[in-house]
């Protein structure tokens, strides 16, 4: 009778898991998993203590993340530390720990992901089936490959009621072959299937045919969700991810500011704020909380000690700053000309209008009035005329204004200070 019992509460549970992998994939709903403490952190320099970890995990729950990469626990013991104060504390997202395809990998991430509810931990496993990873680093055969999946994942399924299998270099395996290790994958219990462009050499087309490719010829993939995982080798990992999107994939990976190995990963925030912006093409949802992403990007970059490139999407400093003076007078009458959304949108600081060289007299009365200074028509001139002769990379701040407004100097001398 005990084991008659057994067999009813799994069947039960397995109902249970497949409905609801039905009801989202029914779903317009966006799940994002956020690797930035596993993935991102393999980019070189970017090593976080398990309590900036920790951080950036209530952070990331903060934003509306679906689900934490949280780490590796069977690569270091700092990679448990980190994922033990995470236990029990970040409560939102699933808490999800990697793993190759061995028993003693899902092992130690059972042991680290104790006192998590089952419904908030998973496992994450991997294995290569590219011909490269096969043959070079594997040095397995395809049917070695398989057996090696089902059984890892068989043995996860029994541990884990969250279960991601992805195929380690995907993008490069071929077509039929990677079909059936999905096949084989979802027979052994996996709820997650992801697709990974590991080295990040795929285009938006060639991403949309293998997701269709997929779709048409795995038989069971109803049985799973379809998660993406881009690399940025060629500048498209954004991309890639929306053409996915555009599928219908129901789980998308990404890191904040796009941190990672070489050229770094999807960045998550420009994911979500596209999905937005475009809801009228994409006709997605999720439950980002765009607001939250601008600080986000900051506290991720002060942690890891990796700066943000001035251009970045979303949070480089010169995204709301402009210097160019027809840009600046638009600005002032109307954000909108010169902007795709507004500094709120993101939680970002106003916009900024820096003078320098390239600026016009409409952004300098706008700092006097600011400032308060009241400066006559010949002032302003005097001001225009040294701002123009600026050296290279030299800006006008405010107590160089106020200086010149006080100081009276004339158009020769006030260039001399400059």
């Amino acid at each position: 009778m005990p084991g008659l019992w057994s067999w009813i509460g799994k069947r039960a549970k397995g109902a249970v898991k497949q409905a609801m992998i039905r009801h989202h994939r029914r779903s317009s709903h966006v799940m994002f998993s956020d690797t930035t403490l596993r993935d991102g952190e393999q980019m070189p320099g970017a090593t976080l203590d398990p309590d900036d970890k920790l951080r950036i995990a209530l952070a990331l729950e903060q934003a509306g993340v679906h689900s934490l990469d949280a780490g590796f626990p069977a690569s270091s013991s700092a990679d448990v530390e980190a994922i033990r104060k995470m236990v029990g504390v970040v409560k939102g997202p699933i808490l999800t720990a990697l793993c190759r395809t061995l028993n003693s990998d899902i092992d130690a991430a059972a042991v680290a992901l104790t006192g998590q509810p089952f419904h908030k931990r998973g496992v994450s496993l991997f294995c290569g089936t590219s011909p490269l990873h096969r043959q070079d680093k594997l040095r397995m055969t395809e049917a070695e490959i398989l057996r090696t999946i089902t059984d890892a994942i068989a043995y996860a399924a029994e541990r884990f009621d969250i279960v991601a299998f992805s195929p380690e270099d995907a993008s490069r395996t071929e077509p039929e072959f990677l079909h059936q290790v999905y096949r084989a994958a979802i027979d052994a219990g996996a709820t997650t299937v992801g697709f990974t462009d590991t080295v990040g050499w795929l285009t938006p087309e060639k991403s949309r045919d293998f997701i269709r490719s997929i779709q048409d010829r795995v038989p069971n993939i109803n049985r799973a969700l379809i998660a993406v995982h881009f690399h940025n080798d060629l500048g498209l990992a954004v991309a890639n991810t929306l053409a996915a999107l555009d599928e219908g994939v129901q789980v998308v990976q990404g890191t904040i500011n796009g941190i990672g190995e070489r050229a770094g990963n999807a960045a998550l925030e420009e994911i979500a704020l596209v999905l937005s912006l475009h809801h009228d093409q994409y006709g997605r949802t999720s439950t980002i909380d765009l607001e939250k992403l601008y600080d986000l990007s900051r506290l991720v970059s002060d942690l890891m000690g990796i700066p943000i490139s001035p251009n970045k999407p979303l949070s480089g400093r010169n995204i709301f700053a402009s210097e160019a003076g027809i840009h600046q007078d638009g600005l002032l009458k109307n954000p909108e000309t010169y902007l795709p959304y507004g500094p709120e949108k993101i939680g970002a600081p106003g916009i900024q209008l820096i003078l320098g060289r390239h600026s016009g007299r409409s952004a300098l009365l706008h700092r006097l009035q600011q400032l308060g200074l009241n400066a006559t028509d010949e002032e302003v001139e005097t001001i225009m005329t040294a701002m123009k002769s600026l050296p290279k990379g030299r800006q006008l701040d405010d107590d160089l204004i106020a200086s010149l407004v006080k100081s009276r100097e004339t158009p020769n001398e006030i260039e001399s200070t400059l």
